[in-house]
């Protein structure tokens, strides 16, 4: 059944009865990887090396023409069709859907987690994402302060929406832990692991952000999330 997908010849399935996930423990990758833990799904993952460039070749293109991870292709889909399936956040919804786990079903509180998962994909991910590279990564060599600047700004506004939110509240919407927090709380580590920007950031004012984030972190889903795919060695 997987076989008319180019992607699995560079990447096989040990078992074709299960969700594929291809992927890397980017915030990004790590999102659908806690939401696979978290809802108990069977699948394999399979690493996608941003080091050989493996988001660029042709068997990864033809599954996700947008070269970014993660991916999944789900052999058995509605109607027991396959479904190929790109961006963490389509794929969050639709696995919350399949298994019936961390979406609510009213009508309501599902518009209000739906709206905070929005909020990371079009906001905090993006925004923490070019506040890292022009902090931590290649941008940080250019001289012109005005890039970081302006996305050191834009990363503490954020946070402080977020922070606020989280005032006396457990979780990010509704009234349990949902793919809302799967999607956000990656990137807030992300801060503490890839960027070390705790110190920039002045992230010990955020506390409810903090309090959230290790609650976050410490689920097992999540522990486990963080190394999926393993990396080799």
């Amino acid at each position: 059944m997987l076989d008319q997908f180019d992607i699995t010849k560079r990447w096989p399935a040990k078992d074709a009865s299960v969700i594929q996930l291809y992927s890397l423990p980017t915030p990004n990758g790590i999102k659908v990887s806690a939401m696979l833990e978290e809802t108990g799904l069977p699948y394999e993952a399979h690493l996608v090396s941003f080091a050989t460039d493996d988001q660029h070749t042709p068997e990864f293109l033809s599954l996700n023409p947008n070269n970014k991870i993660p991916a999944i292709i789900d052999p058995n889909g509605p109607n027991g069709a396959p479904l190929p399936l790109w961006e963490s956040g389509a794929i969050l919804i639709y696995l919350a859907e399949k298994s019936g786990k961390l979406l609510p079903s009213d009508t309501a509180k599902r518009a209000e987690v739906l709206q905070w998962l929005m909020w990371q994909m079009g906001g905090f991910g993006p925004m923490l994402g070019q506040f890292g590279f022009f902090y931590a990564y290649g941008g940080k060599e250019i001289e012109d302060p005005r890039p970081l600047d302006r996305y050191k700004v834009e990363a503490k506004r954020l946070l402080s929406v977020l922070d606020q939110r989280l005032d006396g509240r457990s979780v990010v919407a509704g009234d349990a832990y949902s793919i809302a927090d799967i999607a956000i709380w990656p990137w807030v580590r992300a801060l503490f692991t890839g960027y070390k920007a705790s110190e920039v950031l002045g992230l010990e004012k955020y506390a409810n952000v903090l309090r959230w984030h290790t609650e976050c972190a410490d689920r097992p889903a999540s522990q486990a999330a963080v190394n999926i795919p393993a990396s080799p060695g």
